[in-house]
């Protein structure tokens, strides 16, 4: 990969990770995503997951960024851009960018037990997705990884 790739990639994962930060502050699991256009380079959508708030299973960081942006281009499809997110998206995730034409998922920790991109069920190797957008993984795994353990390690001792 090449050098400037990288660094445009750590620098959108980390406005996901700020979209995380404030998903950890709502006490929503600690996802973040932002959408990118592939060319420009303008961030043109970010959003945090909100399932609690809005009381809708689907409201995944991923889902609400593709749905603000088609709703704003008045679109069903929206080939030209990148999604960055902070985990791995889930198999309704994966399913959704495939079905919006989404470009390239870039995304930082993988999610081995919830994952729909991962060895064991990775969507976009099904015949059944027609689209399947290109995959950047493991960037800032790490500190993907870490707000999500810090969230659930908060939640295990508020209960006890």
């Amino acid at each position: 990969m090449p050098v400037l790739m990288l660094e445009k990639d750590i620098t959108y994962m980390r406005v996901a990770l700020e979209e995380a930060k404030l998903a950890f502050d709502r006490d929503e699991v600690p996802i973040g995503a932002v959408l990118v256009h592939k060319n420009s380079g303008e961030v043109v959508a970010k959003s945090g997951n909100r399932t609690i708030e809005f009381s809708d299973p689907t409201a995944h960081a991923e889902i609400l960024c593709v749905r603000q942006l088609c709703k704003e281009l008045e679109v069903q499809r929206i080939p030209d851009y990148d999604l960055y997110v902070t985990l791995e998206p889930c198999p309704m995730c994966a399913s959704s960018l495939s079905f919006s034409r989404i470009n390239r998922v870039i995304f930082g920790a993988r999610d081995p037990k919830s994952g729909g991109l991962n060895d064991n069920l990775n969507l976009y190797n099904h015949s059944q997705l027609h689209h399947k957008p290109k995959i950047t993984t493991g960037i800032l795994d790490a500190e993907c990884g870490q707000i999500l353990k810090a969230f659930f390690k908060k939640k295990r001792e508020k209960k006890n």
